[in-house]
């Protein structure tokens, strides 16, 4: 009987070295607070040390001061080498630069690449810069072909050069094949370490070819069966592997209707179908339909955190950056949107300017614009939240947009009138006039009907024109119902009112 064929990366490879301990999240905050005090103390004895050079023995007070780093190394050497990757990752992204740098040091080099692989992007380029060729290399060469694809980007080209030499023909082709997928691609995330299987043996082969292995691929809820030629057959779940009988046929028990991705699939909308149908992992394949890589849970996670901090950045009008970079670096990523934002507050002023006589006559209504335009800003903030995040999801489509503008409005009208009473009665409280809390009721629904259409549009106006739809969303919206609002407002008081 034929035997299954079982593929990894590295199926020689030694048993897996014990990750350190996992903290909660308190107990990581005081690990950084721990490490932040060592390195606080030893900034205080350089400065000492630099002081009593200047008036006492030199030779002495360096001895001092090399003692007292010595032991200060050693702590944080204690401290940092008994955390598992992912809390080494964490304080890193919380220290400065400086700290940084002076931590990464003593972080043992067989953590290397797992912090690495951690740590956000903004952070792994300086790591990466303060390391040596050698370093670089030792890292690297224990990576899977998917994992030295994440990080070419930020490696310099004669560290990709050298670690190729290292890789087999098979390792070689998946990493050039991981390097040419594009970024938020199914291509760029998946894992060419899984378990292949033929159809046509029996499960007492399939499981006496697992114990062989070292361990399983992590993530491996399912087994992959394909043909001859790599074409997928469908999948082996190791729950149905373990209950069933030992010399039942694998084609006997698999389930043929799989869900399988494209590497050139969108890596938002595998997360969505792994969102949908609770996968744990999914099969990738190619044109031809062989099976090339799989798409696992872990990365999912890290599309959709991503995703999501990326949104909420966009919709600020920034870019991630390093909380610790230098101000040069963070007024660049900041300045362009404020410097719009500014222009846009400059248009809302110069329309409120152009009602200068109404406002003179009746004072009390430059006190109430201001309600008028707030209120339609954060309607449409709130229409706009829900239609990005539908967008996101892909529930938005060109059949149902009209729709969807139709129910906001008719939403936000309800809302508004609601609203528009409290409003009005509090203008009469304060101007014992009926007409300007008619006024402000009118401009108040009229301006949150204009926040929520142009809630709706400005996201899909920015996606049909192939621009990032949450990106300045907020600044244009706010723009939009400041001006329109002053200019509705003032404007309604200018007719009815003198």
């Amino acid at each position: 009987m034929a035997e299954p064929t079982i593929e990894q990366t590295n199926p020689d490879a030694p048993a897996a070295v014990v990750i350190p301990r996992r903290l909660d999240p308190e107990d990581a905050q005081l690990a950084l607070q721990e490490l932040q005090s060592i390195l606080k103390r030893q900034e205080v004895v350089e400065a000492l040390a630099e002081r009593q050079n200047e008036t006492d023995d030199e030779d002495a007070s360096n001895l001092l001061e090399g003692m007292l780093q010595r032991q200060h190394e050693e702590e944080i050497r204690q401290i940092v080498n008994a955390l598992h990757p992912a809390d080494i990752a964490f304080i890193l992204e919380s220290l400065p630069v400086a700290h940084r740098q002076a931590v990464w040091r003593l972080v043992s080099q067989e953590y290397d690449a797992d912090v690495l692989l951690e740590v956000e992007d903004w952070v792994r380029e300086s790591l990466i810069q303060s390391m040596d060729h050698e370093d670089l290399i030792a890292a690297t060469g224990t990576m899977d072909a998917d994992e030295i694809a994440d990080l070419a980007p930020d490696l310099p080209a004669d560290v990709i050069a050298e670690v190729q030499k290292g890789l087999t023909d098979a390792e070689r082709a998946q990493l050039v094949a991981a390097m040419g997928y594009p970024e938020d691609t199914v291509g760029a995330i998946m894992d060419f370490d899984m378990v292949r299987v033929r159809e046509d043996v029996t499960l007492e082969v399939v499981l006496r070819y697992l114990r062989r292995l070292h361990e399983l691929p992590d993530h491996t809820d399912q087994i992959f069966v394909v043909d001859r030629a790599d074409q997928l057959r469908g999948t082996l779940s190791l729950s149905r592997l373990l209950v069933s009988e030992p010399d039942t046929l694998v084609n006997a028990v698999m389930e043929p209707d799989v869900l399988s991705l494209n590497p050139m699939d969108s890596d938002a909308d595998a997360a969505g179908a792994f969102e949908r149908y609770d996968l744990v992992s999914a099969p990738v394949v190619d044109e031809q339909g062989r099976l090339i890589g799989r798409v696992t849970i872990d990365e999912v996670v890290d599309v959709l955190q991503e995703d999501s901090q990326e949104q909420e950045l966009s919709r600020a009008g920034l870019q991630e950056e390093d909380i610790f970079a230098p101000v040069l670096a963070a007024l660049r990523n900041r300045a362009p949107w404020l410097l719009v934002n500014l222009c846009t507050a400059s248009i809302a002023s110069l329309v409120a300017s152009r009602f200068e006589d109404t406002v003179s006559h009746i004072v009390i209504l430059a006190f109430l614009m201001s309600i008028v335009a707030g209120i339609g800003g954060n309607s449409g903030n709130q229409t706009m939240t829900m239609i990005i995040r539908a967008m996101a999801t892909g529930r938005v489509t060109g059949a149902n947009i009209w729709q969807l503008v139709k129910r906001e409005l008719q939403v936000t009208f309800l809302v508004g009138a609601c609203g528009s009473l409290v409003a009005a009665t509090f203008a009469w409280v304060i101007s014992d006039s009926y007409a300007i809390a008619a006024v402000m009721m009118a401009a108040m629904v009229g301006n949150m009907l204009i926040g929520a259409a142009l809630g709706v549009l400005i996201p899909l106006l920015r996606d049909r024109f192939g621009k990032d739809p949450a990106v300045g969303s907020s600044v244009l919206l706010t723009f939009a119902t400041d001006s329109l609002g002053f200019f509705l407002f003032l404007g309604l008081a200018t007719v009815f009112l003198l």
